[in-house]
């Protein structure tokens, strides 16, 4: 699914954006996050430092808007009829992946951003922060050290893998 979508933006945005953006955009967006924008920069040949910079600042940038402004949003948004069944599901989905969080807080949220599976990540984490009512100065700082893990692990698999078997 993630090689689907970051075909789609390569294809849509591919002409009129440059590699570097296209890299930052995929690493904003949902599901893709870090471990997207990471594929993509070394499809793309994007030196390794360069990428992660990118991927990182991609990342990170919507995070404290998701930390400080979901719950409202969220809260208003179910006073409308026709988003109310979208915002519940997207709420019983986040938090039916809280146990951790909610149980170990910082050291949940850093490894629930950190482990690179699908579901989880800096969009997710902060969401459940937000639900769970995890305060700002905790979720945010637990949130970079995920992703700082979530690159460690990513660049070993995107970047470093395939160097050590072009060795060969």
């Amino acid at each position: 699914m993630a090689e689907t979508l970051i075909q789609w933006f390569t294809d849509t945005l591919g002409g009129v954006v440059s590699k570097e953006i296209l890299v930052f955009i995929i690493s904003m967006v949902p599901i893709l996050e870090l471990r997207g924008g990471l594929i993509a920069a070394r499809l793309f040949n994007i030196p390794y430092l360069q990428a992660l910079g990118i991927c990182i600042g991609g990342n990170l940038l919507p995070t404290p808007f998701i930390l400080l402004l979901i719950t409202p949003l969220f809260n208003w948004l179910k006073t409308t009829r026709p988003f109310r069944p979208l915002v519940e599901k997207l709420e019983n989905r986040a938090m039916g992946k809280s146990d951790k969080i909610s149980k170990y807080e910082f050291w949940g949220l850093v490894l629930f951003v950190g482990i690179p599976l699908p579901g989880t990540g800096a969009w997710t984490g902060g969401l459940i922060a937000s639900l769970l009512g995890i305060k700002f100065k905790k979720a945010f700082p637990a949130i970079v050290l995920g992703l700082l893990l979530a690159s460690a692990i990513m660049s070993i698999v995107t970047y470093v893998i395939p160097w050590v078997i072009s060795l060969f």
